[in-house]
């Protein structure tokens, strides 16, 4: 599916000698049970947008206007509570390229009104979500091995030669292509009679353009959500590895990609830096500690930051399609914005705009 696409199961069938039918019966079983989430990484460099992470430490006692200021400007992807060395939210966002001030202009603007103290923001390159490497799986035992000694050796060798990532440049696109990368955003398996109805097009129309999308790289890359590991007993951690030289960057990209709990890497633009997102088991956590710590002591690393999330509070969206127009481009008005800012940070002064509401959720026993 991630090599030919995640909608022709007819051409996977073929590639695997499966019949038809039972890959159908597979991959329905699999996205019915939850094991199974498809879509898109968009190329959004070609969009015209740039990601942007942000680690937010709110003020105590207004953690609850936090994510209401990040949502402000409405080019938010991701909102998720954070604990660690930044607490109070992690973010990422998809901000017109010529914008970049701007929004960190606006960011100083959340700091400056009382709703957070500190804020980090790194300008991301485009991501890339690999598959978990099921070689550490054992079928039978049903249990995954964590070769910690090995994969430090992986990461402290020699770099070998590597070629450097080309840029991709702005692509031509309009109004229509964008509803169609935002509902593959959203699954990547969505049919297109059903792009057809929501563009009011034909099958055929929407398939031309589809198409397009993907031989112009649009579609940078078809993700496969699966979880290696039981939620019970695992956490996911946002981590920022800053490596030495940039063909150590380069290497430890490439390693981190094989390890089973990595689920996203993005390049930090302009730096030797990584971001990392990580589905680890809870008893892990210490060994992926150790070996960053020795990675530091040996100068393949010059530092490392991480962050818990809690997947309680995951909310997530689309990039900011309504908000592109045709004939004018990306619209983003920080006036706009700074107004809807001081009305989200005067709800503090109003009891009935700051409810405590607390979550619900099943314990798990350890009996």
């Amino acid at each position: 599916m991630r090599k030919y696409g995640l909608r022709n199961l007819q051409l996977i069938a073929n590639k695997t000698n499966i019949p038809r039918p039972t890959v159908h019966a597979r991959v329905s079983k699999l996205e019915k049970e939850g094991l199974l989430r498809t879509w898109i990484h968009p190329d959004y460099a070609k969009l015209g947008l740039v990601r942007a992470m942000v680690l937010l430490t709110t003020k105590p006692g207004r953690e609850l206007l936090a994510p209401e200021a990040l949502q402000v400007p409405g080019y938010w992807l991701r909102l998720i509570r954070c604990m660690g060395e930044y607490n109070g939210y992690y973010s990422t966002h998809a901000i017109p390229v010529e914008k970049r001030w701007d929004f960190e202009q606006y960011l100083e603007k959340i700091v400056a009104s009382g709703i957070a103290t500190e804020y980090r923001l790194l300008w991301l390159a485009e991501a890339r979500s690999p598959l978990p490497d099921f070689s550490y799986y054992d079928p039978r035992k049903k249990t995954w091995t964590f070769d910690w000694p090995k994969w430090l050796e992986a990461l402290a060798a020699k770099p070998a030669q590597t070629r450097r990532r080309e840029p991709s440049v702005p692509g031509t696109f309009d109004q229509k292509d964008l509803i169609i990368l935002k509902e593959l955003v959203k699954d990547g398996r969505i049919t297109l009679t059903k792009l057809a109805q929501l563009l009011n097009m034909t099958v055929p129309a929407v398939k031309y353009r589809f198409d397009n999308l993907a031989r112009s790289g649009f579609i940078r890359e078809y993700v496969i959500d699966m979880l290696p590991f039981a939620p019970e007993i695992s956490d996911l951690y946002e981590i920022v590895l800053d490596f030495k030289t940039t063909e150590g960057l380069l290497h430890g990209e490439k390693v981190l990609s094989n390890l089973p709990m990595v689920t996203t890497l993005s390049p930090v633009e302009g730096t030797n830096s990584i971001a990392v997102r990580m589905y680890l088991p809870r008893t892990q956590m210490n060994n992926l500690l150790t070996m960053l710590s020795a990675l530091s002591r040996t100068g393949v690393l010059t530092g490392f930051t991480y962050v818990l999330l809690d997947p309680m509070t995951i909310r997530t969206r689309t990039f900011a399609y309504k908000f592109y127009d045709d004939n004018t481009g990306w619209r983003y008005d920080n006036l706009e914005y700074f107004e809807e800012l001081r009305k989200v940070s005067s709800a503090f002064d109003k009891e009935d705009g700051m409810q405590v509401i607390f979550q619900t959720g099943l314990v798990p026993s350890f009996q």
